[in-house]
């Protein structure tokens, strides 16, 4: 493992250890924003160690169990699931070229700060698709579509009461790709997933932050009525005004707790209201 600072404290969000800075054999920065298909695979057969391992160390630095800065031990990861190192690697890999994991020669494999530089293009892609799912779901929603929906929005109320930031991530998660499915566009969904990951990373961090839960309820009960109302142009305003908020959440967190993060913002964050 290499030497480095002790981790330092940030306000209230424990800062990482600050990880080696020798040129790592994977790029450093989060891998583009492209948007490509997934790989394509024999769906004949079920998914295989690398796979799992792969989600469930994803699913980790996501809602950053596995911290910025986190060495990774491929060893550990091994002995856990029960298999040689050969599957953690693809996994790591695979991870390294989604920009979550850096690796450095003779030093070791860290989960990979967040990337300033990605997220005003991860707005914009999410900004411009769900603008357009949102508008098609006020035209489009059923009555059953519509209070599958307030359904969800009160499972967030009930993760919220007991505090759940994990359960709420994924409320919110399910909230967005339902309306994607009201739609009529349930793959638009994934896009955005693979777009904004980096993004959702920063919305972890902002979870915490007293009273963000509520102010997300809010945001989506002003979308579910413009929903429910049939009004494609308030449901886009709502929408709008919801992502928004968001960025001035996470320019907050990203002062709380700087070592979580890498680079700079190259474009202006006011880029994102270029989609507007």
């Amino acid at each position: 493992m290499p030497s480095g600072n002790p981790p330092a404290k940030t306000g209230s969000i424990a800062a990482p250890s600050t990880p080696p800075s020798p040129t790592p054999i994977m790029p450093a920065k989060a891998a583009p924003l492209l948007v490509r298909p997934p790989a394509r695979r024999d769906m004949r057969r079920g998914p295989t160690a690398a796979d799992a391992i792969h989600r469930d160390l994803r699913a980790e630095i996501v809602s950053l169990k596995r911290k910025p800065g986190e060495p990774i031990a491929e060893k550990q990861i091994a002995e856990a699931y029960g298999v040689s190192r050969t599957p953690v690697r693809e996994a790591v890999l695979r991870l390294a070229d989604e920009g979550l994991i850096e690796i450095f020669p003779q030093s070791g494999t860290f989960v990979a700060r967040i990337p300033l530089g990605a997220l005003p293009e991860a707005g914009v892609i999410r900004k411009v698709l769900e603008r357009a799912t949102v508008r098609f779901a006020a035209e489009r929603a059923s009555r059953s579509q519509i209070a599958a929906l307030r359904a969800c929005l009160e499972h967030q109320r009930e993760v919220d009461a007991v505090g759940d930031a994990d359960g709420f991530h994924q409320a919110d998660e399910a909230f967005h790709a339902q309306i994607t499915e009201m739609a009529g566009y349930p793959g638009f969904w994934g896009i955005i997933q693979q777009a904004k990951v980096q993004l959702d990373r920063c919305r972890r961090l902002t979870l915490p932050v007293p009273g963000r839960m509520r102010t997300v309820i809010a945001e989506h009960e002003a979308i579910v009525e413009a929903i429910a109302g049939h009004d494609p142009d308030r449901a886009e305003q709502s929408l709008v005004r919801h992502l928004d908020n968001l960025q001035i959440t996470v320019d907050d967190v990203r002062n709380a707790a700087p070592l979580y993060f890498s680079g700079s913002l190259t474009a202006d964050m006011a880029a994102l209201d270029g989609a507007s």
